[in-house]
């Protein structure tokens, strides 16, 4: 009886520090984890949809900590100098997709790189410059000659539109 205790005590163990390391690995904050897109911890959820702008979104991740809800989204590569604006525009659609669905503003978000985490604060400004985007976005999906929004060949080469783009870069 005393082996088998200590069997599943060391089972525990083993289970909570796996536990830990994939909550750091992931850039997870302390707190519990109500919402994932990642396969690798368990069924996926549905996307998040904001229905008056059409929004939706699916975060990597959702953690509520001290009743807020705070979204994770996980890059795989190495952490730029600065997050991309690209990634902090996606970041803040979370957050605003979060504050619609859960009736919850997020104080901030998480990018988390392989090598850094950055935290950006879910401001007014923030969701402003958000809501200016995707009114731009909405207007320009009815244009016929939209003009490339960047000059760099890597972004035209993972493009899904690069064999029928009269503008790609490679």
């Amino acid at each position: 009886m005393l082996y088998l205790a200590l069997a599943l005590i060391f089972l525990a163990f083993i289970l909570f520090w796996q536990s830990s390391r994939q909550r750091k690995e992931a850039g997870l904050p302390g707190g519990r984890v109500i919402y994932t897109d990642t396969r690798g911890w368990g069924k996926l959820e549905k996307p998040l949809y904001y229905a008056s702008l059409e929004l939706t979104g699916k975060p990597d991740y959702l953690v509520q900590q001290n009743g807020q809800i705070i979204p994770v989204e996980v890059k795989s590569s190495r952490a730029p100098d600065a997050p991309y604006d690209s990634h902090i525009y996606q970041l803040a659609a979370y957050c605003l997709l979060v504050e619609k669905t859960y009736k919850k503003r997020p104080p901030y978000g998480i990018i988390h790189y392989n090598d850094r985490d950055f935290a950006v604060d879910y401001t007014p400004e923030l969701e402003a410059s958000l809501l200016d985007l995707l009114a731009d976005m909405k207007r320009d999906e009815y244009k016929h000659d939209v003009p490339r929004s960047h000059e760099q060949a890597a972004r035209c080469a993972r493009c899904g539109y690069k064999n029928a783009c009269d503008q790609s870069l490679v």
